[in-house]
């Protein structure tokens, strides 16, 4: 069956949902890590998932990846 919609996503676009599935695997594996050292009383690993610079880091780049995400929507409804 022939249709005529296409999976022909700009690179861009690519770019941003690929960034997205390893950022959100990345903060698994923080969740993980947390649970993990919490209970087998890792204190130095909590601390350093605790804190204030990891997450602002994160933060930077989750509005990094959802600026990319804006401009390939912008650029794909463009065309």
């Amino acid at each position: 069956m022939k249709t005529n919609f296409t999976d022909d996503y700009n690179l861009l676009f690519k770019l941003a949902t690929k960034g997205l599935k390893y950022f959100l695997l990345s903060l698994l594996g923080f969740a993980i890590a947390y649970v993990m050292s919490t209970v087998f009383g890792v204190v130095p690993i909590v601390q350093m998932l605790r804190s204030a610079i990891l997450w602002q880091w994160l933060l930077r780049i989750f509005l990094f990846i959802f600026c990319l995400f804006a401009i390939a929507m912008i650029i794909d409804s463009w065309k």
